[in-house]
């Protein structure tokens, strides 16, 4: 009997608009005031979004090397499997299906019916039937094939950049943006615990970019284009990040960012009028529904190589027969996304999926370096510019991450861990139940 395999349908336009798709949501209106209150200094504030999104660039850039090496779907559940021996593959896997990717597709699907409350409104009820109805919805797409999902994909990244592009772009029209930038560093200096802290709330608005890996295994031309699909990806994002904190320092100085709970809704009402509330609240809508049917394309994808190794329930490895797509694994995810929007569990996980996911990513970028000394003649079709710099700068910012989140919030990092580390006696349960078969 013949085992069916994924087809690659996605091209580099479909794999770019993963990476923009997922990364670029909301946060981006959100977060300018935390960085403002933690840098009151307009190049500060600037210099702290090109950083981050620099390493998460390093990042991708290991991501490219091991994903061109290992073209497979899966992502860094491949990679760590690779590198570390199986257990190190689930526990990345166990913690990303249950925790990581399905509480941000919970988040996101309420966050979408709040938003809409701006529009009609919206009661407590009818806000989780709208977050389950666009879950199923976007599941839909994506079941019944994944050219019809990419095709979403792109349509929700251009709209969302298009109202980004209004909303930022209207700070420069005449007699809008009149605000002096300062340019002046604080006279105290850099504040490293400040600095810290900034970048912490700028790595929510940067995470996402490394689900186009999960789906290496159905990209054409992998060694060129998951490559292009990192590098291309995140120079778009640091860009239109970059470019939409200037817009807003135009419009509000960075005292008045840092005292105003929604950047985007304030700059957007002085630059647009009565109409700026209505085409931020259309832009979050727009966003969030290009990062769900992201991460629907996605996610399923780890779940589905740990099924085809044997780690997880065989059906989660099943491809229909006719849309060519992981049709049971997207409704386990849809189902699963489901219960944690009806019970709300869903905000207590997001506040440990932070830690867990650079954990990984950390261990992932590391594995450049161990693949690279384990097998040094091993095809590379494309290799990590800045080696080895770039991989462990990538991972001590990882580690101080993680550790000064532990150190700052213990309570929700330990949970964290102990998430990870309930995958063990599982990991150890399915091998002894799949010997016993």
């Amino acid at each position: 009997m013949t085992t069916l395999t994924l087809p690659r349908a996605l091209g580099l336009l479909d794999s770019i608009a993963v990476v923009v798709g997922i990364v670029i949501g909301a946060g981006i209106f959100l977060v300018p005031r935390l960085v403002a209150q933690a840098l009151p200094s307009a190049p500060l504030v600037l210099a702290v979004w090109i950083a981050t999104g620099v390493i998460c660039f390093f990042g991708a850039l290991a991501y490219a090397e091991m994903g061109a090496m290992m073209p497979e779907t899966g992502g860094h559940y491949v990679y760590l499997r690779e590198c570390y021996g199986p257990l190190a593959g689930f526990l990345c896997g166990w913690t990303f299906s249950l925790v990581v990717l399905s509480a941000a597709m919970a988040w996101l699907a309420v966050s979408f019916s709040i938003t809409l409350a701006y529009f009609v409104p919206v009661s407590p009820l009818l806000s989780k039937l709208l977050a389950l109805a666009l879950v199923a919805v976007l599941s839909l797409v994506n079941y019944r094939g994944i050219r019809l999902g990419a095709t979403v994909q792109k349509i929700f990244t251009v709209l969302k950049i298009l109202g980004l592009v209004i909303i930022a772009g209207s700070a420069f029209l005449p007699g809008r943006g009149q605000i002096a930038i300062d340019w002046s560093l604080p006279a105290a200096g850099l504040q490293w615990s400040a600095a810290g802290a900034a970048m912490i709330a700028v790595v929510l608005c940067y995470d996402g970019w490394t689900n186009v890996s999960y789906v290496a295994g159905e990209i054409r031309n992998p060694q060129r284009n998951i490559p292009l699909s990192f590098g291309l990806g995140l120079v778009a994002i640091i860009a239109i990040y970059v470019l939409t904190n200037f817009a807003y320092l135009r419009v509000l100085p960075v005292a008045a960012i840092a005292s105003t709970d929604r950047t985007g809704a304030a700059v957007a009402e002085r630059t647009l009028g009565q109409a700026g509330g209505a085409v931020l609240s259309l832009t979050i809508l727009l966003s969030i529904v290009g990062s769900i049917n992201g991460f629907i394309m996605t996610a399923p994808s780890i779940c589905f190589a740990m099924a085809r190794d044997g780690l997880m329930f065989q059906k989660l490895g099943a491809i229909h027969p006719r849309y060519q797509t992981m049709s049971f694994g997207i409704v386990a995810q849809a189902l699963w996304t489901a219960v944690l929007v009806l019970t709300g569990s869903f905000e207590t996980l997001i506040a440990y999926a932070m830690i867990a996911a650079w954990f990984f990513y950390g261990l992932t970028v590391t594995g450049v370096t161990i693949l690279r000394h384990r097998h040094p003649d091993r095809a590379r079709p494309y290799r990590m510019w800045g080696y080895p710099v770039t991989p462990w700068l990538f991972t001590a910012i990882a580690s101080w991450f993680v550790v000064n989140t532990w150190i700052t919030q213990p309570r929700p990092s330990t949970v964290a861990f102990l998430i990870i580390a309930s995958g063990i006696p599982v990991y150890y349960g399915w091998r002894a139940s799949r010997k016993r078969a």
